[in-house]
């Protein structure tokens, strides 16, 4: 098999392996097909495109990096997006993740903090046909308030806390996954969910290690 489908298999594995903690055996379908069609190579920086296809980070300057695809897939799938949802993503990245979150929802709102990353971001996803996502550089704590409510927020870094204008920004039934955690320490992959009546839901579903969220605006 190439090595797109090799890793395909490989999170399909690993999706069995952590069940028990995650809850989630297999992919949905369309998070499968999500992951099948978007060319993870396209939002990776030059010169790493040989290792797009493995499951691991890689850096992609500017101290971040493209997150692992396992994580990448259980996150997504966690959020149970439906195709007429709107999605913040909170730290675009590479815009690999904002891709896939364009596959699945209505529509994309993706917030980066550094210009650079956000540049080469828009330039990639416009690169590849992408045009139901709307992209800020800002300060991703702040969350997107002219935007909101959300049915689904993804945050791409580790907060030391639950941002209190994510919640606030999450829609009613909505779900939000977020790793929170000291950088370079402990964290954990939270799944929080804002009931019918605003109540909130949270429970951990991995340990995992994340770049921490950035605050600010960089000139």
């Amino acid at each position: 098999m190439d090595a797109r489908e090799a890793l395909l298999s490989e999170i399909a594995r690993e999706m069995r392996e952590t069940a028990r903690w995650t809850g989630r055996a297999t992919l949905s379908p369309r998070v499968a097909a999500a992951l099948a069609k978007v060319r993870r190579a396209a939002f990776v920086a030059p010169g790493s495109e040989r290792a797009a296809y493995e499951n691991r980070p890689l850096p992609i300057g500017h101290h971040q990096t493209i997150s692992q695809p396992f994580v990448v897939a259980l996150m997504t799938d966690l959020l149970d997006l439906r195709p007429g949802d709107t999605v913040l993503e909170v730290g675009t990245g590479s815009g690999y993740q904002t891709a896939i979150l364009a596959e699945l929802a209505g529509k994309v709102c993706s917030i980066e903090v550094i210009p650079e990353l956000a540049a080469g971001a828009a330039a990639a996803l416009a690169g590849q046909g992408y045009d139901t996502i709307e992209l800020r550089t800002g300060d991703g704590g702040l969350g997107w308030p002219e935007r909101a409510p959300f049915e689904a927020i993804i945050v791409t870094a580790a907060a030391p806390d639950i941002p209190s204008a994510l919640l606030e920004q999450l829609g009613l039934e909505g779900r939000m996954v977020i790793p929170v955690g000291p950088p370079h320490a402990d964290q954990e992959l939270l799944l929080i969910a804002k009931g019918a009546s605003g109540s909130l839901t949270q429970r951990v579903v991995l340990p995992v290690a994340f770049v921490p969220l950035t605050h600010g605006v960089r000139d």
